[in-house]
């Protein structure tokens, strides 16, 4: 996959790229030209999503990996009379993991302003009840760094209501082989991805099978790998993250390996087979259960599509907040998609 070192640095360029659900346009055209310079075939979905092909040996039944470039973000709900933002979220996460965090309001024009995003009654110099208001969207606004102190003014910027904000990834790579940033979810995973092409390019591997890179950009709302599946995909598998917290075996460390979602199980055999690799290749793996998450995979079997459907991925720490994994969780992710890719299908 080259270096876990490149991985992380790809993951870093990944993340400083804005890409709210809903306008990933400028990430979209930055992996379009990085797969381009490898002279992979790729394809633009109508939705906005991105499509690379790997011919295999088999052409009649084929696998489709996905991975979604689509982050959280926000929209201005609303310009106060005093001239700061109201928002309403994009994608599923508490008021209250933004707080306090830089932003940028990207105009229809292109224009972009920074800004940060906080409480109303954030100084405990003239609010009493500062650390025990609400986070929500009547108390949180976005203040924006520039002279206005009025709706009339702020308008004069060219901001607008349906205008996207989005959130300083902060992304830090430590020496102790931690990668934390905004955005991990889902851009760790497409930098894996984007690493497995290039390792199958450039190591000459011949697939056993026709395989499909989805880069989906609709996932955080519930659809992004729904469509543009071709009619010969047997196996689907979606590659996101893996979700750490109380009662949950994921770490960052490992690959998790999802057995079971709010959509419910995923498929058994498939499953067997991932873990049969990990085992056969030394692969440190966890199996796991996320209660309360959903997959393009789970979107896929949701919307009718008859297929075997997967899902892993590298262990990430406080998702969809200020995101952590270590270099480790990426090498065995990495691992376990390097042996998949080349690996017969189940019967």
């Amino acid at each position: 996959m080259g270096s876990v070192n490149e991985t992380m640095q790809l993951i870093k360029q990944l993340v400083s790229i804005p890409s709210p659900t809903g306008n990933t346009y400028e990430i979209i055209d930055f992996i379009n030209r990085l797969l381009k310079e490898q002279g992979i075939e790729t394809k633009r979905t109508q939705k906005g999503g991105l499509i690379a092909v790997i011919p295999g040996c088999d052409k009649a039944r084929q696998r489709v990996l996905t991975a979604h470039v689509d982050t959280l973000g926000a929209m201005v709900k609303e310009i106060k009379e005093d001239g700061r933002l109201k928002i309403d979220l994009i994608g599923g996460f508490n008021y209250h993991s933004i707080e306090g965090e830089y932003c940028q309001i990207t105009t229809s024009s292109g224009k972009v302003y920074s800004g940060t995003i906080l409480m109303h009654q954030t100084s405990v110099h003239v609010y009493k009840d500062a650390g025990k208001a609400e986070r929500n969207q009547k108390n949180m606004e976005v203040r924006i760094d520039e002279p206005v102190c009025n709706e009339k003014e702020t308008k004069a910027l060219g901001i607008h209501v349906g205008d996207f904000i989005s959130f300083d990834p902060r992304v830090e790579i430590t020496s102790s082989g931690f990668i934390k940033s905004r955005h991990l979810d889902d851009k760790a995973s497409v930098a894996l991805l984007l690493q497995l092409i290039k390792k199958i390019k450039s190591e000459n591997i011949i697939l056993p099978y026709t395989t499909h890179f989805l880069i989906s950009n609709n996932e955080e709302i519930g659809y992004g790998g729904n469509s543009n599946i071709p009619s010969e995909t047997v196996e689907y598998m979606a590659v996101d993250m893996g979700a750490i917290g109380d009662g949950q075996s994921s770490d960052e460390y490992t690959v998790s390996i999802c057995v079971k979602d709010a959509s419910g199980p995923y498929h058994y055999k498939l499953r067997q087979n991932l873990v049969r690799l990990c085992e056969k290749h030394g692969i440190d793996f966890k199996l796991d259960i996320y209660p309360y998450y959903g997959s393009d995979a789970s979107a896929a079997i949701q919307s009718g599509y008859d297929i075997v459907h997967g899902l892993i991925g590298p262990g990430i720490d406080a998702s969809h907040a200020f995101e952590r994994t270590h270099k480790r969780s990426l090498e065995h992710t990495a691992k376990l998609l390097y042996h998949y890719v080349q690996s017969e299908m189940i019967e």
